[in-house]
């Protein structure tokens, strides 16, 4: 699979992912129709909009082209319609949220490089992709954002961009360091919530 054609996947994939968590939280929230469709699509587009933003690609893909809102909006009506099958999965927000975070990740940072940018750099843009929706749809419903309460959530998806890039400079295919790096993302966030890792706290307070 070529690189193009593997971020444009991830980058479809992430956002339909994210919808669903941001449509997720908008029921439980008791938000009407228009409210799941807001705010699962917030959620879906927020990141990449970020990431193109800060790599100068404007306007915003989701701008240029139908299939972001799209994928977001059938994200929400399908939530709204069908969500009681998500909802028999234990914590299916914070499992949809794991998913969206690495295939974000792995989609910002492959953009980035993609665009000229240096390892590092598209390692960040990896992050703030990866972790850009979940803030916006948590502030819109009032809540802190789990970047900056949760256990592993932004740890977790420089880990797996991290990973992306090293496996790159390994020689591994695009697709393989794809799987590697966004399935460490996911695993590191899921293990985070089920044995409650976390990173130190202030130990005077």
């Amino acid at each position: 699979m070529s690189a193009v054609t593997l971020f444009g996947t991830l980058d479809a994939l992430g956002t339909f992912v994210f919808g669903l968590s941001g449509a997720m939280v908008a029921i439980r929230k008791r938000l009407d129709l228009f409210g799941v469709l807001v705010l699962a699509t917030a959620t879906g587009v927020a990141g990449g909009m970020t990431r193109d933003l800060l790599l100068g690609d404007t306007p915003p893909a989701v701008f240029r082209s139908a299939l972001p809102l799209g994928m977001a909006c059938a994200a929400g009506l399908f939530t709204f319609f069908f969500g009681a099958l998500l909802d028999r999965m234990q914590r299916p927000v914070m499992f949809l949220d794991a998913v969206g975070l690495g295939v974000f990740a792995i989609a910002g940072c492959q953009k980035a490089l993609m665009l000229g940018l240096t390892p590092p750099g598209a390692i960040l843009l990896g992050v703030i992709t990866a972790v850009g929706g979940g803030m916006l749809r948590d502030m819109m419903v009032s809540e802190v954002p789990r970047v900056l309460r949760e256990e592993v959530y932004a740890l977790a998806a420089l880990s797996g961009a991290a990973a992306y890039v090293g496996c790159l400079a390994l020689g591994l295919s695009t697709t393989l360091a794809a799987v590697i790096g966004g399935a460490l993302a996911v695993i590191l966030r899921l293990a985070s919530v089920r044995f409650g890792w976390h990173l130190p706290r202030a130990p005077w307070f």
